[in-house]
């Protein structure tokens, strides 16, 4: 098989492709586990909902939790069809990501001002 590969250039451009890609995504989600409760964030500002009211916060949980998901409904379905793992990794990840990590900000923020109407969903997950 090694023959085969160098034998093709493109195929083999493909492979290492691939491969980094893959590693990129494997050190992302490494570090993203890594972090674990603490408020480091990639995509989400962790200041963004301080000076927000309570009624804010519920509006701005439930905006987050339809977004992530409908995100994890698209990823779903498209990781059934083949080459759904590429789709994931290039069009919804990210968003999804995001979409979490805003998530945590806002009961994060409900938590400090004590909030009666933020309920986490983290054990559903």
């Amino acid at each position: 098989m090694r023959h085969w590969i160098a034998g093709r250039p493109a195929v083999a451009r493909l492979v290492a492709r691939s491969a980094g890609t893959f590693m990129v995504g494997a050190l992302l989600a490494g570090c993203a586990a890594a972090t674990g409760g603490n408020s480091l964030t990639v995509f989400a500002d962790p200041g963004k909902y301080q000076f927000s009211s309570c009624e804010n916060l519920a509006s701005q949980r439930q905006t987050w939790a339809g977004k992530e998901q409908e995100l994890r409904l698209l990823m779903d379905k498209a990781g059934q069809s083949n080459g759904g793992a590429v789709v994931n990794l290039l069009a919804y990840q990210a968003d999804y990501a995001a979409a979490i990590e805003e998530l945590k900000l806002v009961e994060n923020a409900s938590r400090a001002k004590n909030c009666n109407s933020w309920q986490s969903n983290s054990a559903v997950r």
